[in-house]
C-alpha cells in the first residue's frame, strides 16, 4: 500500500469514527424535567401486562423529545394491548400509519394506533401509569409472534425500527 493510501485512510478514520459518534448522539434525549407520582384511586390502575402504576411521592422523568427518525432508529419494544379497556395509549401523529419494526434477525410492518407519553403520567387519562422513555415501541403480541420473540422475554427487546 503506498504512502497516499495510508494517509487517505487515516484521515477516513477519524470522519467515520465522528460520523458514528454523531449518530449515536442523535439519538439520545435527556430528561427536561420531573414529575411527582400520587397513588391512583382504588382499581383505577391499569396493571395489564405488567403495566406498574405510578407511586406517591416518587420523582418519575419527564422526556420532552424523541429521537430522530431514521432508515432504522433505536428503541425498546415492549408489550402492550389495544383493546378496548386495555393499556393502549393516546392517539399520534403518526396513527394509521406504518412502521417497520427490526429484532432477532426478522422484520414486521406494523400500523400504529396510538401513541406512548412522555410527558404527562400518573393521571387518569393515561390508566394512572409513570411516563414513557423517549424511546419505548409497544408492540402487540402478533407483533412479538411475528419476530420470533421466545414468549418468556415478551417484556422487553432492543429493536430498530423506520418509517414504511
Amino acid at each position: 500500500m503506498n504512502s497516499f493510501s495510508l494517509m487517505f485512510l487515516s484521515s477516513l478514520l477519524p470522519v467515520l469514527l465522528a460520523t458514528s459518534c454523531a449518530d449515536v448522539q442523535a439519538q439520545c434525549c435527556r430528561p427536561s424535567g420531573r414529575i411527582r407520582g400520587k397513588n391512583p384511586p382504588p382499581g383505577q390502575c391499569n396493571t395489564g401486562d405488567d403495566s406498574d402504576c405510578c407511586k406517591d411521592g416518587q420523582m418519575y422523568p419527564v422526556n420532552g423529545c424523541s429521537p430522530p427518525v431514521s432508515g432504522h432508529t433505536r428503541a425498546h419494544l415492549t408489550l402492550n394491548s389495544f383493546e378496548e379497556g386495555r393499556d393502549g395509549g393516546g392517539l399520534s401523529d403518526r396513527c394509521l400509519g406504518n412502521i417497520t419494526i427490526y429484532s432477532n434477525g426478522r422484520c414486521v410492518e406494523a400500523m400504529v394506533v396510538d401513541e406512548r407519553d412522555s410527558t404527562m403520567g400518573c393521571d387518569e387519562e393515561h390508566d394512572y401509569q409513570p411516563l414513557c422513555d423517549y424511546d419505548m415501541v409497544d408492540a402487540s403480541r402478533a407483533v412479538w409472534e411475528a419476530l420470533g420473540v421466545p414468549k418468556d422475554s415478551w417484556d422487553w427487546v432492543d429493536i430498530t425500527w423506520s418509517n414504511t
